[in-house]
């Protein structure tokens, strides 16, 4: 059972709609592709954010000794993350904390500004102490931590955000051959796994690099034997958040051929590495992928325009 605030915030989600990518230059490999719009839910709780949250934030509410009063987390200083949770929280009347990753800057970055307004706490640590974070996964896991806390791992990597991130499944009316998503912790992927058809493989983009971690740390979340899917590790573009002047011209082309925004972080990755798939004849003609559009464009205040260095 969904709680009330939290169906009331979802009563305000925009749809993710499925939009058909007619693009002349995939026309010649006979591959359909079709784009799952978790963009438009919220221009902020966006894609996979919101997502993962959900059934996270209806814990928090429904614990047996009454509901959590502070949301506690941690994210870098463009954390779409950390920005969705913040505005969760003041939707749902909840106090937030975020632990941010390195010195406080002289100046907020867009995002940070916009999450002290939205009015989380923020509070600044080392890498090193940023890095140690990463062991806590259950919500009072974190030392320290006060009465009415909650702790949400990075990311929102948690094994309630499985249920949410699978509820993208149901959303899609047409067959289709292969699912494609960015995958930062893998738990999106993991989710999308966990609920596929078996007739239906699935393929993340790590937005990562050296992140072979990613295939044992997917295992662990799922539920069944699934073995129909795989993690390409070829189009990080140097690393998380790194672009290439190729990323951002592909990125630039494909908004002024579909319309449609990307961010150089997640989905333009995947984007970038999927059209190369289809070029060099990865899929059979007749295929028909659907690639999610994870959202996060807030992100994008972080880059330089698309086509720039």
């Amino acid at each position: 059972m969904l709680h009330d605030k939290l169906t009331q915030l979802e009563s305000r989600l925009g749809s993710s709609i499925l939009s058909k990518i007619n693009d002349p230059e995939l026309l010649p490999y006979q591959v359909e592709l079709w784009l799952k719009r978790d963009d438009l839910l919220h221009p902020i709780l966006s894609g996979n954010k919101w997502r993962k949250l959900k059934y996270i934030l209806n814990h928090a509410l429904s614990l047996p000794n009454g509901p959590a009063d502070t949301l506690v987390s941690m994210g870098g200083a463009y954390s779409n993350h950390l920005h969705a949770l913040a505005f969760a929280g003041a939707a749902l009347g909840i106090k937030t904390v975020g632990l941010i990753r390195g010195e406080a800057p002289a100046k907020l970055t867009p995002t940070l500004t916009d999450l002290q307004n939205f009015g989380m706490t923020l509070k600044f640590v080392s890498r090193s102490e940023y890095r140690a974070l990463r062991e806590y996964q259950g919500h009072h896991d974190l030392p320290g931590l006060k009465k009415g806390q909650y702790w949400i791992p990075e990311g929102g990597a948690h094994s309630l955000a499985l249920q949410g991130v699978g509820e993208l499944l149901a959303e899609i009316a047409l067959p289709f051959d292969t699912l494609c998503v960015p995958c930062g912790t893998g738990t999106t992927l993991a989710g999308l796994i966990n609920q596929a058809p078996a007739s239906v493989s699935v393929l993340g983009f790590a937005a990562l690099k050296n992140a072979g971690f990613l295939t044992d740390d997917v295992r662990q979340m799922l539920t069944g034997t699934q073995d129909s899917w795989l993690i390409n590790h070829d189009y990080h573009c140097g690393g998380f958040a790194k672009t290439t002047p190729a990323l951002l011209a592909f990125m630039a082309r494909f908004q002024s051929q579909t319309g449609i925004t990307l961010e150089p972080v997640y989905t333009g990755k995947m984007l970038y590495g999927l059209y190369s798939l289809i070029k060099s004849h990865y899929f059979k003609p007749g295929h028909r992928l659907v690639a999610v559009h994870t959202g996060g464009l807030q992100g994008n205040r972080g880059f330089a325009p698309c086509g720039t260095d």
